[in-house]
């Protein structure tokens, strides 16, 4: 358990420890959220916003028909230079 104390601007600063598990780096952006049971919850905003967009698309590359590393280079080319697949 790591105690931090809450600056008179309401600023504190993360233990190494945390920094370390979220994988934080000077610059990055931490998000809190509140649980449904109340609970306060840090995270490493960047990181949650890409497991988010990775739940989202899950499943797309299959009801799409894109199964192989082929058919992702047709999928590139059709946006790029309007190739049908």
């Amino acid at each position: 358990m790591n105690l931090v104390k809450v600056s008179a601007t309401g600023q504190i600063t993360i233990p190494i420890e945390i920094r370390r598990l979220l994988n934080l780096k000077s610059g990055d952006k931490v998000q809190f959220y509140q649980k449904q049971d109340g609970e306060v919850v840090l995270s490493n905003a960047s990181a949650r916003a890409i497991r988010k967009a990775q739940t989202a698309f899950e499943g797309a590359a299959e009801a799409m028909g894109i199964v192989s590393v082929d058919d992702v280079q047709a999928l590139i080319d059709e946006v790029r230079y309007g190739k049908e697949l």
